[in-house]
């Protein structure tokens, strides 16, 4: 079920830092650090928000699509053994790098964006637009279909924030959320992105994402 509006405000952007490296893809923020994940390099960078300065960068064994923090560690799902495409759930400690030995796959060997709701992982399937709640190894709970491509997704609060994809002739990049605890999760349109955002990080009462055409991180206010 979709609440959809023609008159949606403009996202409100708060501030917007280049991107350390071309593609830039997956995106967390671990309360004081951004950590990005480039399609193009297949690295990830620790980035401090306030000034663009990376301060960290790791090889990743694939290509990172997705990334959410989980306490003082990260959670990336990885684009692996090229064009076969294989979708994992890997672990990633800052100033440690990836946990080789340690790779969950996706549900149906697809999966995309990531989010934590402070107890459990729950990852997105982008063309079968819907966020799947995973237990501990990555085998679903609930499945709770969005109706629309998705682009990147962040918890706040009792909502699950997701930036979708409409395509160009129904109305582009909008920011949305949906609350998985009601009884009928509805997919609930709040904002209007002028650009494609990719991946959604929490930081506090605002969100960053990739303006990933122009190469740029972009924080902005978590709209209601």
């Amino acid at each position: 079920m979709i609440e959809s509006s023609t008159e949606l405000p403009d996202l409100a952007e708060i501030v917007r830092i280049p991107a350390p490296a071309p593609r830039p893809q997956s995106l967390a923020h671990d309360g004081e650090s951004l950590w990005l994940g480039s399609f193009e390099t297949g690295h990830i960078y620790g980035i401090d928000p306030k000034h663009g300065r990376v301060f960290e960068k790791a090889p990743s064994p694939g290509k990172p699509i997705g990334s959410t923090c989980v306490g003082d560690e990260l959670r990336f799902v990885i684009s692996e053994n090229g064009e076969n495409d294989n979708r994992f759930i890997r672990r990633f400690v800052p100033g440690h790098g990836f946990k080789s030995h340690e790779a969950l796959a996706c549900p149906g060997d697809t999966g995309s964006f990531l989010a934590y709701s402070g107890k459990r992982l729950w990852l997105s399937q982008r063309y079968n637009k819907c966020v799947i709640e995973l237990d501990a190894s990555a085998r679903p709970i609930r499945t709770i279909d969005v109706g629309e491509e998705i682009l990147g997704l962040a918890w706040v609060g009792e909502r699950l924030y997701v930036s979708t994809w409409l395509g160009k002739d129904r109305g582009g990049c909008r920011i949305a959320y949906i609350e998985p605890s009601a009884a009928t999760p509805t997919l609930v349109f709040a904002a209007q992105s002028p650009f494609v955002g990719v991946s959604l990080a929490r930081d506090g009462n605002r969100l960053w994402t990739n303006d990933f055409k122009n190469l740029s991180i972009v924080a902005f206010a978590i709209p209601d």
